[in-house]
């Protein structure tokens, strides 16, 4: 079987785990099926030869920053071998830098953020200077991108963040832009030396345009992920061996890229 690495996963404590999910479906319009968990992500990406998880969340308000952090950790911590986890961090905290020492102290992998939940544009000052920390704290930031509805994450604010932290290591969550992939393939793609996740992107797209924007952005520098919990395992798998890619470049979406970025060692 396949090994396969899901590099996007939102995941909640079970306390509060179908009030995330309910606000999820809310914004986007969706209805969702799985429930948020860590044991229900586990049971999802079983038996599709998924082997690693890179999990987060996002704080929608900085007094949620480090409790939401401690539970990332101590998933992780209860998942060796399984997990990598990313922290949050939101623009508003009043010790972001302080915020950011706690997620380091956790022995979190990087950070991810939402402009369009959390209320920020990216090319503000303050999306900036959280960008220069997480950068001199030599770790890689996942960021939302895009949305029709918004002008906080769209490729007009994501290129004047990129072109303001050239030497941050950047993963663009939903091909760099969801719902926005022609501006995408226009002002980003090929233009920026980043990362790219294609979740929630395959069931939006046509398929050849799909693969022509991935190869666009390099094949490398691509990962592969289900945006649980929106989306499952088997399905978001049947749409990606749709598109026209060799095994090569399959591996490396599915696997390769991640483990090289996140430095993922298997057990065994």
């Amino acid at each position: 079987m396949r090994r396969i690495i899901n590099a996007h996963c939102h995941i909640y404590p079970e306390v509060i785990a179908e009030r995330a999910v309910q606000g999820i479906g809310d914004f986007y319009g969706i209805k969702l099926d799985l429930n948020g968990t860590t044991e229900d992500l586990i049971r999802d990406g079983s038996g599709s030869g998924v082997v690693h998880y890179l999990v987060h969340s996002v704080a929608t308000k900085p007094y949620q920053v480090r409790t939401i952090n401690s539970f990332i950790a101590s998933e992780v911590k209860d998942h060796p071998g399984l997990f990598t986890g990313f922290g949050t961090l939101h623009p508003d905290s009043e010790d972001l830098k302080g915020d950011l020492k706690y997620i380091i102290s956790l022995g979190l992998k990087g950070v991810k953020i939402h402009p369009d939940c959390q209320g920020f544009s990216l090319d503000e000052d303050k999306a900036i200077r959280l960008g220069q920390l997480v950068r001199d704290a030599g770790l890689p930031l996942l960021t939302h991108c895009g949305d029709f509805r918004f002008s906080r994450s769209n490729p007009d604010q994501f290129r004047v963040f990129l072109d303001k932290l050239p030497d941050l290591k950047v993963i663009g969550a939903h091909l760099g832009g969801w719902s926005v992939w022609d501006e995408v393939s226009q002002k980003i793609a090929g233009k920026y030396d980043i990362y790219v996740d294609c979740c929630s992107c395959l069931r939006f797209m046509e398929p050849g345009k799909a693969a022509a924007l991935i190869r666009k952005f390099g094949v490398d520098k691509v990962l592969w992920g289900t945006d649980y919990p929106a989306w499952g395992h088997a399905e978001e798998l049947k749409l990606f061996d749709g598109l026209e890619l060799t095994d090569e470049e399959r591996e490396k979406i599915l696997y390769t890229n991640a483990a090289k970025l996140l430095n993922i060692e298997e057990n065994g």
